[in-house]
C-alpha cells in the first residue's frame, strides 16, 4: 500500500550543482555537525606546503608550511564565519570544520604544490510536516540592511516573492503558476524570511534564496511511502522513459545523507556502493536509459528514505521522493 507524507528537506545548496557529483567529493552534513576534509596523504614531507581556500573567490582559510615549522587558521576572515570552527591535523594536513552552519555550505580546496583537491560541502535539514501545515524557510539574516533579497521557485524557475529595502518594497507574486501560491506567501520585513502556510503536494519542489546575488537552495519533499518484503528487489522508478541530453540525475538515500548513484546523460554513470561500510555493495543497479535505481536482495537496512534530484540548465527539480520500509517475516 502507498501513502503520502510530507517532509521539508532544506538542502543549503549555495553555489552547488548536481554535476559536483561527477567532478568533485560531495560532503553531506547536518547542521551542527563536523566534518574532516581529508588531504588524502598520511604524513605531510618536511618541506610541504598546503593551503586551504573557501569559496569560488578562493578565501584563505587555513595553511601549513612545514619547512617553516607554522601553521594557521584564518578564522576572522568573512566576518568571522569559521571562528572557533577550524582544525587542522598537523600530520596530514587534513581540515576539520565543527559546529557546521549553512553559512559553511560551499566549494572547499586543497592546495599542495602542482596539486589539488576540491570539496564540496552541502547543508541538509529535515523537519517533519503535514500536508496543511505552514513552513518557514529561514533566510538566516537578523536583519535586512541594505538587501536585495528574490525567492525564487526553481522548479519552474519562477519569481515568487522579493524585497528591495533600498526602495522599502516588499512584494509576493503569489497569482503565478496559475495561482498555485495564492494566499499562502508571507515575507518577514525584517529578516527576509519566506513563510509558505497551508502546504500541499503542489508546493514540492526547489526553492531558490538569493541575497546581493548569493544564492541558497531549498527543497520541499512529499514522500510516496512503500512497505515490502526482505530479500525482494527494489525499484526506485524514475517514472521517465530516457534521460535528455543536459539532464544529470542523483539518487540520495537520506537517512544517512548519502549519494548511492548518480548519472549524467549519455555521459557518465556513478553508483556509490561502498558508501555507509559497504551496506549496498554488488546491490545498486542504475538503468542508464531512464534513471530508475533498483536494489537487490533488499535488508531490513534498506528501510529509510530515497530522492532523486533532477537538474537541467537552471532549473532543479525533484522527481522522485520515496519513503521505503522493508519488513523481514
Amino acid at each position: 500500500m502507498r501513502k503520502m507524507a510530507i517532509k521539508l528537506v532544506l538542502f543549503c545548496l549555495c553555489f552547488w550543482r548536481l554535476d559536483d557529483v561527477f567532478g568533485q567529493e560531495i560532503k553531506l552534513v547536518k547542521p551542527g555537525d563536523s566534518v574532516t576534509l581529508n588531504s588524502g596523504l598520511t604524513e605531510m614531507k618536511d618541506d610541504d606546503e598546503i593551503q586551504w581556500r573557501f569559496g569560488y573567490v578562493n578565501t584563505l582559510i587555513a595553511e601549513i608550511n612545514k619547512q617553516a615549522d607554522n601553521m594557521t587558521v584564518y578564522e576572522d576572515v568573512l566576518d568571522g564565519r569559521f571562528r572557533n570552527r577550524l582544525k587542522l591535523d598537523n600530520q596530514t594536513g587534513s581540515l576539520t570544520i565543527t559546529n557546521i552552519r549553512h553559512e559553511h555550505t560551499g566549494i572547499y580546496k586543497l592546495e599542495r604544490k602542482s596539486l589539488g583537491k576540491s570539496f564540496s560541502l552541502v547543508i541538509i535539514d529535515e523537519i517533519s510536516m503535514k500536508e496543511g501545515d505552514s513552513v518557514t524557510i529561514n533566510s538566516d539574516l537578523t536583519e535586512i540592511m541594505d538587501d536585495k533579497i528574490q525567492w525564487r521557485f526553481r522548479s519552474e524557475n519562477i519569481l515568487i516573492a522579493e524585497i528591495n529595502k533600498q526602495t522599502n518594497r516588499f512584494t509576493v507574486y503569489d497569482d503565478v503558476l496559475d495561482g498555485r501560491f495564492r494566499d499562502r506567501l508571507k515575507l518577514n520585513k525584517q529578516t527576509g524570511s519566506l513563510t509558505i502556510t497551508n502546504i500541499t503536494t503542489e508546493h514540492a519542489g526547489a526553492y531558490e534564496l538569493d541575497i546581493n546575488n548569493v544564492r541558497k537552495r531549498f527543497l520541499l519533499a512529499v514522500y510516496d511511502e512503500i512497505s515490502m518484503k526482505e530479500g525482494d528487489s527494489l525499484t526506485l522508478n524514475s517514472g521517465r522513459t530516457e534521460i535528455t541530453n543536459g539532464e544529470m540525475f542523483v539518487w540520495l538515500y537520506m537517512n544517512e545523507i548519502t549519494f548511492i548513484a548518480g548519472i549524467k546523460a549519455w555521459v557518465d554513470n556513478t553508483v556509490y556502493d561502498d558508501v555507509l561500510d559497504g551496506r549496498f555493495r554488488d546491490r545498486v543497479k542504475l538503468n542508464k536509459q531512464t534513471g530508475s535505481l533498483t536494489i537487490t536482495n533488499t535488508t531490513t537496512e534498506d528501510t529509510g528514505r530515497y530522492v532523486l534530484l533532477i537538474e537541467r540548465g537552471p532549473i532543479i527539480r525533484l522527481l522522485k521522493a520515496l519513503s521505503v520500509s522493508v519488513y523481514s517475516e
